[in-house]
């Protein structure tokens, strides 16, 4: 299985296999590859921060069914319309070896598995307090999931971005207030670690979805 780090955060995880069948393609991966990204969140302590596994929506990855199988048991796998999916954190699973199988309907081989860092919780308002902590957290748990020696390479977070999935789909704009100073943004507004320390509170006039690092090229 191979793993390719990207810069916000994501890690794709290429297939194991696929099964043709003559209305939609199985992607099977090992249950492993997720439960030592898992482990590494359920070993310390990130009150604030957790990890989002997901198949980027695409013409060619679209999930009609997924389970969680082992030799002897068959699990339903949990997912929601955007595609998250929610796999558990099983040491069981993983000493019976278990496959994670996606059913999708297009060309499986185009699909990938993400990865991402994301706030546990959003709301529509936030402290400077609030979001140096949220930023402290994914930086530590980053540095966790890449290990010696990589994580003294890594950049670190240069900010926040804040997702607003019922936005893009409404094709709306939002109101952002920064210490009462007014902004509109569309479905991403992104916030520097500059910006955060010369803040004292931001809200928005809808919830963001995902909160997640920004990481500047």
């Amino acid at each position: 299985m191979r793993n390719r780090t990207l810069l916000n955060g994501f890690i794709f995880i290429s297939t194991i296999f696929i099964v043709n069948s003559s209305f939609a393609e199985t992607v099977s991966l090992e249950y492993n590859g997720f439960y030592d990204r898992l482990k590494q969140v359920n070993k310390q302590n990130y009150p604030l921060v957790e990890l989002a596994f997901s198949v980027p929506i695409t013409p060619d990855c679209t999930i009609v069914s997924g389970s969680i199988t082992t030799e002897k048991e068959q699990f339903p796998l949990t997912y929601t319309k955007q595609q998250r999916l929610f796999i558990p954190y099983d040491p069981q699973l993983k000493s019976d070896r278990g496959l994670v199988n996606i059913n999708v309907v297009g060309d499986a081989a185009q699909c990938g598995i993400a990865m991402q860092v994301r706030a546990k919780e959003t709301k529509q308002s936030f402290t400077q307090t609030e979001l140096l902590a949220l930023t402290n957290d994914m930086n530590k748990l980053l540095d966790g999931l890449q290990g010696f020696p990589m994580k003294y390479f890594r950049k670190p977070i240069n900010g926040l971005t804040f997702e607003f999935a019922e936005i893009q789909a409404d094709d709306k704009t939002i109101k952002v207030v920064i210490d009462d100073v007014e902004s509109m943004a569309n479905e991403k507004f992104t916030l520097t670690l500059e910006q955060i320390t010369q803040l004292k509170n931001i809200s928005f006039t809808h919830k963001p979805s995902v909160v997640s690092p920004f990481v500047s090229q």
